[in-house]
């Protein structure tokens, strides 16, 4: 049993890495799950609550980086509030819209739009909207270093 939860948890974790590199599926709580079911087939022997407690932080975290890297993207190229405003708000608009092309198209057309409704020049607005890319790669960069890092943590415990 242990080997086939082990092999399950392994294609969970590759599942979960590819899912933040191409967008579609929420990477770091599909990670997660792969820990939780090798758990199921072990019953949980090498992984305690505390283990679970910290991939919990960091699944969570994974979260908090999408949004953070956006805003800070947009800010630091020259985004005012409402481009940072239109970058969260053009990617939960546009994943639904555009599937997971909004992820990448959603944040640039937010900041774009929003820095223009701010009455930006274009060129300023193309600025902020390609800072938000820039956060929003910086940011994904950021995720896979926490899930690999999750991954390597259980690979060494069990």
């Amino acid at each position: 049993m242990h080997v086939i939860g082990l092999i399950l948890a392994i294609i969970l974790f590759v599942i979960g890495l590819a899912g933040t590199i191409l967008p579609v599926l929420p990477g770091a709580p599909i990670i997660f799950l792969g820990m939780i079911v090798y758990g199921l087939f072990t019953g949980f022997s090498n992984l305690t609550w505390g283990f679970f407690i910290w991939q919990a932080i960091f699944t969570v975290l994974t979260f908090a980086v999408d949004y953070l890297a956006s805003m800070w993207g947009t800010r630091r190229y020259g985004g005012s509030k409402t481009a940072l405003w239109g970058s969260a708000i053009g990617m939960i608009v546009a994943i639904p819209v555009l599937g997971p092309a909004g992820i990448v198209l959603g944040p640039f057309l937010g900041a774009f739009i929003g820095e223009l409704l701010f009455s930006r020049s274009p060129d300023q607005a193309l600025r902020t909207g390609v800072g938000s890319l820039i956060g929003l790669i910086g940011g994904s960069a950021l995720k896979i270093a926490i899930e690999i890092t999750m991954i390597i943590w259980f690979l060494v415990i069990i």
